[in-house]
């Protein structure tokens, strides 16, 4: 539980670094050879670790401390859940390793959503100030109307 709980907290903490320096870095400012390698490298150590060591983690700790093997079946509260060959109503008889792979499908497609969602972050950076700067004359000063106060 502490390896997969760790992960978690590391892709979030990667997250919010990349959240953070979206919201200080200037939209048409050049990279520098050192600023996208550094960036590449991020991105490529944020996606291994969302897409693997994330899951593989999750896995681990069912299938080792949770012991969800294919010979424990899932009945549910009051036995709810449980499979007609076992004396109840379900057809569908689930052990605990399909919901240990669905819960890492899920965790994939979350991981899915939020690489969408990251990028839509990076692509949309400094869309609200452009709205907020004044207009610029030829020469780099604000335009000021006549007669206002400011």
């Amino acid at each position: 539980m502490v390896a997969f709980t760790l992960s978690v907290i590391i892709t979030a903490i990667l997250v919010w670094g990349i959240v953070a320096y979206s919201k200080r870095r200037p939209v048409g400012q050049p990279h520098t050879w050192g600023e996208a390698m550094l960036g590449a490298f991020v991105v490529f150590f944020l996606m291994f670790w969302a897409y693997g060591v994330v899951p593989h983690q999750w896995l681990v700790w069912a299938e080792n401390e949770l012991n969800w093997r294919t010979d424990k079946f899932l009945h549910g509260p009051g036995g709810f859940l449980k499979p007609q060959p076992e004396g109840g109503w379900n057809p569908i008889t689930l052990n605990y390793q399909v919901i240990e792979h669905i819960i890492a499908v899920v965790i994939y497609g979350v991981m899915l959503g939020g690489n969408i969602w990251l990028w839509g972050v990076w692509q949309n950076r400094g869309k609200g100030q452009e709205e907020k700067a004044p207009a610029r004359s030829n020469f780099g000063r604000p335009l000021v109307k006549e007669g206002s106060a400011s």
